[in-house]
């Protein structure tokens, strides 16, 4: 399902200002080189994650679900001197490959990639979250939202990815594990009182939550 009209797409990307030059260079290569370089953020949604970033100034950020790393640049953006992202892949290739892009960066030394499951690794992680955003995989949504939501300040933020998960969301009934799964954690959230939410149509979707 084509969620976001193509031309409503293009019109968007064309009055929302350019990544930076790494930025541009790690989707051109990703969309050249990767089997799944539809999972990358891209320009548009990376210059909201970027926006809001720089809005919150968080000292804290986790991402669950590194991908190649174009997300993690964008939420970097809004980081202070002494701020940290920490970024978590299970995907050995792409965490090699985001980290040699985050060498380039001029927030190397405040991004601390690392690899493996992430609700093992988070175990190991003992911070709490001013931000935090969601994209690995779709059927452990509600768990890794469960296992940060209490790491996460009062008035901190949680974004998620994919909530629409391709449209699929809209079928009747839901069909598919990831849908079902991004189903779940969108009715769960819902109903948590413990949190504020507004879904945004940006791309496959996006999931704003702030906890109270």
């Amino acid at each position: 399902m084509e969620i976001i009209d193509v031309q409503i797409g293009n019109y968007a990307a064309d009055f929302t200002s350019p990544a930076d030059a790494l930025l541009q260079e790690l989707e051109a290569w990703t969309r050249k080189m990767h089997p799944e370089a539809h999972m990358i953020s891209g320009q548009v949604q990376g210059q909201l994650l970027s926006l809001l970033s720089q809005m919150i100034h968080p000292k804290r950020i986790l991402e669950i679900g590194t991908f190649v790393g174009y997300s993690a640049l964008c939420l970097a953006k809004g980081l202070g001197e002494d701020g940290l992202l920490f970024t978590i892949e299970k995907r050995e290739a792409d965490h090699e490959i985001a980290r040699t892009f985050f060498d380039r960066s001029e927030y190397a030394d405040r991004i601390r990639a690392l690899q493996g499951d992430a609700t093992e690794v988070l175990s190991e992680i003992h911070e709490s979250w001013d931000l935090v955003f969601i994209d690995a995989d779709k059927v452990n949504y509600t768990r890794y939202y469960e296992l940060v939501l209490s790491r996460v300040r009062k008035g901190g933020w949680i974004i998620a990815d994919n909530v629409f998960f391709h449209g699929e969301i809209l079928e009747n009934p839901v069909k598919g594990k990831n849908a079902k799964a991004i189903s779940a954690f969108n009715e769960h959230v819902r109903a948590d009182a413990r949190v504020e939410q507004l879904m945004l149509t940006v791309r496959d979707g996006l999931m704003i939550i702030r906890k109270k």
